[in-house]
């Protein structure tokens, strides 16, 4: 018989043990089910539920795919939408660790999660004075083209953050390294716009399931 959550004793019913205990007590399970609040159908009970949803949350280590979700018998789209909402909210909002970029490796941990993605992902991060990551924003999404990664889509917010400098970045599905002659025309472009602004473009890089290309380590950054 599948279990609801009102139907597990009362000191067990993870939002009681939230409000008890507080959230930093919950077990990961215990947080999947405090979100979704339900099983997802006849025979799916919400702890079975929740552990393999937690299971696949450690796996993607929170890089997760509606698909990924709703792959998992029981979760339906509004709790895959529940749980990406929830991802996403502290993903924005989250106290952000400080990040120095010295050199373009150091830039492949904030971007390492579009390397296997289907779609092409135009990242710009923005930087202080002191070469420290003040944001990191995904401006497109899609095949790029000068006219979809447009100079002012891409310093609007850069320009708020008050940031010296910026690095782009995208990937390449394909697997490719090397940079397109679109890649190129809408470097010479960014880094046009950003020398009129007083931002520099440190860097732009290219990832795929096949590693990294700097245009700075191969001289394309002036």
């Amino acid at each position: 018989m599948m279990k609801q959550i009102k139907d597990l004793p009362e000191f067990s019913r993870p939002r009681e043990m939230l409000e008890e205990k507080g959230v930093g007590a919950l077990l990961d399970d215990e947080l999947v089910a405090a979100i979704i609040g339900s099983g997802g159908g006849e025979g799916l009970d919400v702890r079975s539920l929740s552990r393999k949803i937690a299971k696949l949350v450690k796996e993607k280590k929170g890089d997760l795919s509606l698909e990924e979700l709703m792959g998992i018998k029981g979760i339906g789209l509004a709790k895959a939408s529940q749980i990406l909402a929830g991802f996403e909210l502290a993903r924005r909002h989250i106290v952000k660790e400080i990040i120095k970029i010295n050199k373009a490796e150091d830039v492949l941990p904030s971007i390492n999660w579009i390397t296997n993605k289907q779609q092409e992902y135009f990242i710009c991060i923005s930087l202080n004075g002191a070469n420290e990551v003040i944001e990191n924003r995904t401006v497109t999404v899609g095949l790029l083209d000068r006219s979809q990664v447009h100079p002012r889509e891409v310093f609007a917010d850069v320009i708020t953050d008050r940031a010296a400098s910026v690095i782009f970045a995208h990937n390449h599905p394909s697997g490719a390294l090397e940079p397109s002659n679109s890649d190129l025309k809408i470097q010479e472009q960014l880094t046009e716009a950003g020398r009129i602004l007083g931002i520099k473009v440190l860097d732009h890089i290219i990832i795929s399931r096949k590693g990294y290309y700097s245009f700075q380590e191969n001289g394309l950054v002036h």
